[in-house]
């Protein structure tokens, strides 16, 4: 198998193993419609071995650990059980190790399929497949999305309650005097994630929004706006606003742009180029229908850059905005605040988490590239 692509089950109970060289963690977890789980009991591992129709099997050091899913016998309210990996040793990354999912009829033992998922490095934890449920049939998917902060960050994900470990509590010296109280500090940018709940979101660089709006995801159709005005009276600027797709590899897909106004079967539609950059309002706008998106793309990275040359210091006043194309209403705004003499600026990215939803990234990012192509590769990067 291949990230994104799917199989039929030919029998009703499936045992899922993940091998490797070293000794993985292999757990289970079994997701609703909204992409979480209904509580902590639906997160099945070696120290919470059975659930409803899933079951966790340890290899014990000399076999693979496996995850079984009796499908006749799962919830009718579960939609999905995601199978996931993480390195036993602590710390340690899936840098060249090949884990593989071995998808087995659990009773006759017969392969059903295989998937290694490419290009693993820094992860820590990994969502190996998952089996869902389609129109009442039951299927086997290739996901090989990866994690950097280890199981606890894919389980909080999917809505499991992670406990921090207790730390050790010490008494205070008592102070010789009363110390002056202390302002509150200014918030970091880029530290923490909200959401659409409280209105208009402005992000600061690195900042992310999650695009949830009452506890419900944004699947609809949104535009994102990019303008920019040049730095000095009477100079046009020639900018090229594009959007390019990318799947859970950090490949490319497609890309969006002034000479491909439509991509992912009109998921994704350019406004067309303006060559002026002049007059107020977006110069180009990208709409996106996030519930058209296929499934095998999990990024989107918007770009701006100069085919002519101009560089971001002849620009004034660039920023990005997504919009409700229904009401016209501002959902986030990204302002760049600063330039360097490049040719290229990566604004922003949305990236659609496993549970459903997608977040939206302000990036900020300069890099020398003039052409959309030039910017695939640092747009993977910056995912």
């Amino acid at each position: 198998m291949t990230p994104g692509s799917n199989v039929p089950l030919p029998a009703a109970r499936v045992t899922v193993e993940v091998a490797a060289p070293v000794r993985l963690d292999v757990s289970g977890l079994l997701l609703a419609a909204d992409g979480k789980v209904r509580s902590d009991d639906d997160f099945i591992f070696y120290n919470q071995p059975a659930g409803p129709g899933v079951t966790y099997r340890s290899g014990g050091g000399s076999a693979p650990d496996s995850i079984t899913v009796d499908t006749g016998a799962v919830p009718p309210d579960i939609e999905k059980i995601v199978v996931t990996a993480s390195p036993d040793a602590a710390g340690q990354t899936f840098q060249g190790i090949e884990p593989t999912a071995t998808i087995r009829d659990a009773d006759g033992g017969a392969v059903v399929a295989s998937f290694t998922p490419p290009g693993l490095g820094a992860e820590t934890a990994l969502v190996v497949v998952e089996i869902y449920r389609r129109n009442g049939q039951w299927k086997a998917r290739a996901v090989g999305q990866g994690y950097a902060n280890g199981l606890a960050g894919i389980a909080t994900d999917f809505g499991v309650t992670v406990e921090e470990p207790a730390q050790p509590v010490s008494a205070p010296p008592l102070p010789q005097t009363p110390p002056a109280p202390q302002a509150p500090p200014a918030p970091t940018p880029g530290a923490g994630k909200i959401n659409l709940d409280k209105g208009r979101v402005n992000l600061q660089k690195n900042q992310t929004v999650s695009l949830v709006k009452g506890g419900a995801p944004l699947l609809s159709r949104v535009q994102m706006g990019l303008g920019w005005e040049p730095a000095y009276r009477g100079k046009d600027i020639d900018l090229d606003a594009s959007v390019i797709a990318y799947g859970p590899q950090r490949n490319a897909v497609d890309s969006c742009y002034f000479g491909k106004l439509s991509i992912l079967n009109g998921a994704i539609k350019h406004s067309g180029d303006n060559l002026t950059g002049e007059g107020g309002g977006d110069d180009e706008v990208i709409t996106v229908d996030l519930g058209r998106v296929p499934p095998e793309v999990t990024g989107l990275v918007f770009t701006v850059n100069s085919f002519s040359g101009q560089k971001f210091t002849e620009v004034a006043k660039a920023y990005c905005r997504l919009i409700d194309p229904t009401s016209g209403e501002e959902l986030v705004r990204f302002d760049l605040t600063s330039a360097e003499p490049q040719t290229g600026v990566l604004m922003a990215k949305l990236i659609r988490q496993y549970s459903g939803e997608w977040d939206m990234t302000a990036l900020g990012d300069f890099v020398k590239a003039r052409t959309v192509r030039n910017m695939v590769k640092p747009g993977g990067a910056a995912l």
